[in-house]
Parts: structure tokens; C-alpha cells; sequence
């Protein structure tokens, strides 16, 4: 449809800022943009117009926040990937979108390296956590009493899913991990199938932030 290229769609209330990003994109030779909106009622109808395989969404805008627009397109199965825009001091907002099910998170400050990683990244099937984002994150799990509740899940993974759970931190999709260890797709699937349970998440996001905050690393 868009000549192999990536579809785009630009969710901002600021107009500078949907054509600041966009001209930014569009430089890109992969990438186009497909479709601009400046509120979260416009976000759910373009997306299902113009079905984008991305869809950048501010959080802050008029008739529909981002965070209802994100609700509203996870209910009703659009498949775009979803990338959440944010500031700093809004790490409230950012635990929500985890839980809704948002493909990535960038923060509104980011080079525009970092925002052209995260479209791709996302596009083919990983998520992207901005590494300042991870950790304002960790900042404020560390100012809770929870540390030892998630010290128990983390002994309950086998060393294969604790394995697996430091390549899904990366990045990496299931068949990337079972190049990575050699093992099957399927096993990697089942693997990850077990994590979620034990750790108590839902999906891939999750599961990394997860791996931040309790500053997993390699065995």
C-alpha cells in the first residue's frame, strides 16, 4: 500500500509539533506519514480508516486523552503498534499505558534518532523503552515497599526463563531468542507463556520494565 514503506499516523494537539514530526519522518526512506490528527477522537477513526502500521499518540489532547484513544484502539483489536509521547513529569501516566498495552514509550525531549529507532523497532514486532524513560521507572518502583514481593517472583523462574527474560528485555521477538539460545520457537513461546504468569505481566513491555527495575542481567 505505502510502497514497502512504514504508515505512520501523528496524534499531537500542538500542530508545530505533528509537522515538526513529520518532516523529521518523512527524511526517513522507509517511513511515511499517512495521517496528521489533533485529538483522540480523530485518532480512532484514522486508525481505522487508514489501518497505519504505527501510530504515534500524545498523551495530553482535547475530546479524547491519549490514554482513553489507547484504551479505545486495544478495545475494538486495531493492530497498528502503538507509541506513547510523554514529558517527564507525568511517570503516572506511564505505569497506565503499560497496563493498557502501548508498544513503546518516548519521551516529547528525545533526538529524533531515538523516535526513528523506536518506529522501527516496533514496526517489527519489539518494543522500545527510552532509556531515560526506564529509568524514571526505576526511580519511582525504588520509592515503593515492593522490592521483596518482586525478589520472590524473580526466584521462581527457572535459569532457562530467566534467560529468556533478559532477551525479552533486549528487544528480542521469540525467534531471535531461540536462534539466540538454540532452542525451538515453540519452547521460546512456552518459555515466555511461563515468565508472564510467574512475574505477573501481560506483555513484552511489561516484562522488560519488569527486568529495569529489578536490574536483571545476563547469567
Amino acid at each position: 500500500m505505502n510502497n514497502g514503506k512504514i504508515s505512520v499516523l501523528i496524534a499531537d494537539d500542538h500542530s508545530l509539533m505533528r509537522e515538526g514530526l513529520k518532516q523529521i519522518l518523512e527524511l526517513e526512506s522507509d517511513i511515511k506519514v499517512i495521517s496528521l490528527v489533533a485529538n483522540g477522537e480523530d485518532v480512532v477513526k484514522d486508525a481505522l480508516k487508514y489501518k497505519p502500521d504505527v501510530i504515534l499518540l500524545d498523551i495530553n489532547m482535547p475530546k479524547m486523552s491519549g490514554l482513553d484513544a489507547l484504551r479505545r484502539l486495544k478495545d475494538i483489536g486495531v493492530d497498528s503498534k502503538i507509541i506513547m509521547l510523554t514529558i517527564h513529569d507525568e511517570r503516572e501516566y506511564l505505569f497506565e499505558t503499560i497496563k493498557i498495552g502501548a508498544n513503546g514509550y518516548v519521551l516529547k525531549d528525545a533526538d529524533s534518532d531515538t523516535l526513528i529507532k523506536a518506529i522501527r523497532d516496533v514496526y517489527n514486532g519489539k518494543s522500545y523503552i527510552q532509556p531515560s524513560l526506564s529509568e524514571l521507572l526505576v526511580k519511582d518502583f525504588n520509592s515503593r515497599d515492593e522490592k521483596s514481593k518482586e525478589s520472590s517472583l524473580i526466584e521462581s523462574l527457572t535459569k532457562r526463563e530467566y534467560e529468556v527474560l533478559t532477551l525479552i528485555a533486549e528487544g528480542m521477538n521469540n525467534r531471535e531468542i531461540a536462534e539466540n539460545l538454540f532452542i525451538s520457537e515453540k519452547t521460546v513461546k512456552n518459555h515466555v507463556s511461563n515468565i508472564f504468569k510467574k512475574i505477573n505481566v501481560s506483555d513484552r513491555v511489561q516484562a522488560a520494565i519488569f527486568t529495569f527495575r529489578n536490574n536483571i542481567k545476563k547469567i
